[in-house]
């Protein structure tokens, strides 16, 4: 399923998701994982919500988004692209990837293309490292990555169905 059928947030639901795990032991990391997970990202709106619930300040929720590389503050594009750049992948050639892909798509890490097609995100481990290049294209990965490979999964991944009437 494509990563854009994310509903719309509003306050009420990010409250909702605040207060279902607010009560939890660290509860921040909770908190921050099902706003993303539910919404796509986590609004900027959302940090003074979470920094009342949990009684810290704004920049002590903001720290932990921005230290968090998982965390988006934005809306993904309609596909979410990880390249894994664990160890056994970059000896398997996912730097080159790496560069193709940011070439290709001419926006870097944690970027979407300007159609809002693609967000590009580095990963570090898929747990599939004997065939590395691996990379995960929204919830499905994909072993032994080439630069033709990605070029074929890129057009795939932005060609639209066209119905004639």
């Amino acid at each position: 399923m494509p990563i854009n059928a994310f509903p719309q947030w509003t306050p009420a639901l990010l409250q909702e998701q605040i207060d279902a795990h607010k009560h939890r032991p660290g509860a921040l990391l909770p908190i921050l994982h099902a706003i993303q997970d539910r919404f796509g990202h986590i609004p900027r709106e959302a940090v003074p919500l979470i920094a009342e619930s949990l009684q810290l300040t704004r920049a002590e929720v903001h720290g932990v988004i921005s230290f968090y590389h998982h965390f988006r503050t934005s809306p993904p594009g309609r596909h979410v692209v990880q390249i894994c750049r664990a160890e056994a992948c970059q000896a398997r050639g996912s730097r080159a990837l790496e560069m193709h892909a940011r070439e290709t798509l001419g926006i870097d890490y944690h970027q979407t293309s300007a159609d809002r097609e693609i967000t590009l995100e580095p990963v570090y481990c898929l747990g599939n490292c004997a065939c590395g290049p691996s990379l995960r294209v929204d919830d499905r990965i994909l072993a032994r990555v080439t630069p033709e490979r990605f070029d074929r999964l890129v057009d795939e991944l932005t060609t639209q169905v066209l119905k004639v009437s």
